[in-house]
């Protein structure tokens, strides 16, 4: 066995008894987003994604006024060439007046390094409940952005709601966190984006995960069919098989993250499961594959716990069948995150933690 499935192996008498996870080794812990600082009141909805040449992107919302999903909201973006060990000046990749600009998730196309950017975008003066009761002066909509200079500059975002939003769902989000590139199979190549939407049915309001896919590098974007419904924010993951497990926020009130898979390239899913492991508050969570040494693992990021608290990493050998091994990372209050491969070996996540007051990135070797 590999060494580093050796290391993991070794950790298994722990989580199995039930005992505390422990403390991840990070090799550093550095604060991308804090709030009240740089002209926003609080900064939220992390993303991260590794570009072509290395560089770590690390996107979040900007929020103007207060700490609310609605109202001023801008799309931000701070970088690292270093490998997270120092950031740039922060860039604002989407403002529109006082409008909300936000949920990025991120994905680099492998065959040409264009890092593509997800996005949505709603009035400033809508909020949730009126978008999703059909009141609001307008709806959510499905937009995309694009670089080509390893995220200096951005083009103008481009609206593709047309083909990717169902004109009987109200609310929407792209991710948040990262989106991915199919490996294999006849769909190599496709970049998925893992979403969610409301619909109401009957007078009542359902709550689904869905995915949109561009099999044309970005050109154009497709809409895929509903996950079963209490399903919501959602992370994919590409299977060595070539499915697709998406792992889902849940309202079904089992404090579980849902499961479903994919054998079509992410347009159709199968029936919701429950991962009895993976507990949650209700709340997002990251899902990343990871190849190393000729093995596939795969890595989860969430407060886990039914608080949002205890930003926890896992690590599943079987594809996640099973999490045999955690590392907490946060002790305290913790919510959104985003992990993220690197070239070096090393594993990042960003995420948000001490009451929604930072967006912090730290970083780990795997074995740790």
């Amino acid at each position: 066995m590999p060494a580093h499935l050796l290391l993991l192996a070794s950790l298994l008498p722990a989580a199995a008894l039930g005992q505390d996870a422990p403390a991840v080794d990070a090799d550093f812990a550095n604060e991308v987003f804090v709030s009240r600082r740089g002209g926003y009141d609080t900064y939220r909805i992390p993303a991260v994604v590794t570009s072509a040449k290395g560089t770590l992107l690390a996107f979040a919302e900007g929020r103007v006024n207060g700490r609310g999903d609605s109202g001023d909201i801008d799309l931000v973006l701070r970088r690292s060439e270093d490998g997270g060990k120092t950031w740039g000046p922060m860039q604002v990749v989407w403002k529109d007046e006082n409008h909300t600009c936000g949920n990025p998730a991120p994905v680099v196309d492998r065959s040409t390094g264009r890092i593509w950017l997800p996005m949505t975008w709603n009035r400033g003066d809508d909020h949730e409940r009126e978008i999703t009761a059909g009141t609001g002066k307008d709806t959510r909509r499905v937009f995309v952005t694009h670089s080509d200079d390893d995220g200096q500059t951005w083009a103008e975002p481009r609206e593709i709601t047309k083909t990717t939003k169902n004109p009987k769902w109200t609310w929407y989000a792209t991710g948040p966190g990262n989106s991915i590139q199919l490996r294999h199979g006849e769909h190599a190549g496709r970049l998925v984006v893992p979403c969610d939407h409301k619909v109401t049915v009957a007078g009542r309001t359902r709550y689904h995960s869905h995915c949109i896919y561009s099999d044309d590098h970005g050109k154009t974007w497709q809409l895929g069919e509903p996950t079963d419904e209490r399903t919501n924010e959602c992370a994919v993951v590409e299977l060595p098989d070539g499915r697709l497990l998406l792992n889902t926020r849940s309202y079904a009130g089992r404090n579980r993250r849902g499961i479903t898979i994919s054998e079509d390239g992410g347009h159709s899913w199968s029936p919701v499961t429950f991962d009895e492991t993976l507990i949650e508050p209700v709340c997002q969570a990251s899902l990343i594959r990871y190849d190393i040494d000729g093995e596939t693992l795969l890595l989860f990021s969430n407060p886990a716990s039914k608080k949002r608290e205890r930003m926890t990493v896992r690590v599943s050998r079987d594809h996640g069948k099973t999490w045999p091994v955690e590392r907490l990372v946060h002790a305290g209050s913790a919510a959104y995150s985003n992990l993220v491969p690197r070239p070096d070996g090393k594993v990042g996540l960003l995420y948000e933690r001490d009451g929604y007051g930072k967006i912090t990135y730290t970083q780990f070797d795997l074995p740790e």
